[in-house]
């Protein structure tokens, strides 16, 4: 009786150890995370986003160190860090570049406003 009790604590201790044991990152997690940054990187997200940009590159180090130290909790959370803070970078990028565009299109559009006026006349309609 006394055997089954001790295999019995034995099985449960084995559970909750299994249980409590981390998961390493997908295989492709660390790739996923590279590619999220030279997607930004791409998109101009040096010029436009260095911040966030840095902030992803730093998060996916720190995630190659945990990995050394056997932290894969931390690791993940921090890969997931980096990919958030890449489409940060590249939203932003984006962003910047469309504005850029936009303030092109109204000088222009103030060119042609000023070129007509001096055609036409201020009250021409």
């Amino acid at each position: 009786m006394q055997t089954n009790m001790q295999n019995l604590v034995f099985l449960l201790i084995l559970l909750l150890l299994f249980a409590c044991a981390t998961t390493k990152p997908a295989v492709d997690a660390f790739a996923s995370a590279e590619n999220a940054i030279e997607a930004a990187v791409q998109a101009g997200a040096e010029e436009h986003s260095p911040v966030e940009l840095r902030f992803a590159r730093e998060k996916l180090a720190e995630a190659h160190k945990g990995m050394e130290y056997k932290q894969f909790d931390k690791a993940i959370y921090l890969i997931d860090q980096s990919e958030i803070n890449s489409e940060l970078a590249l939203a932003k990028a984006r962003a910047a570049i469309i504005r850029g565009k936009v303030t092109d299109l109204a000088r222009e559009n103030e060119i042609l406003r000023e070129e007509f006026e001096s055609t036409f006349g201020k009250n021409f309609k």
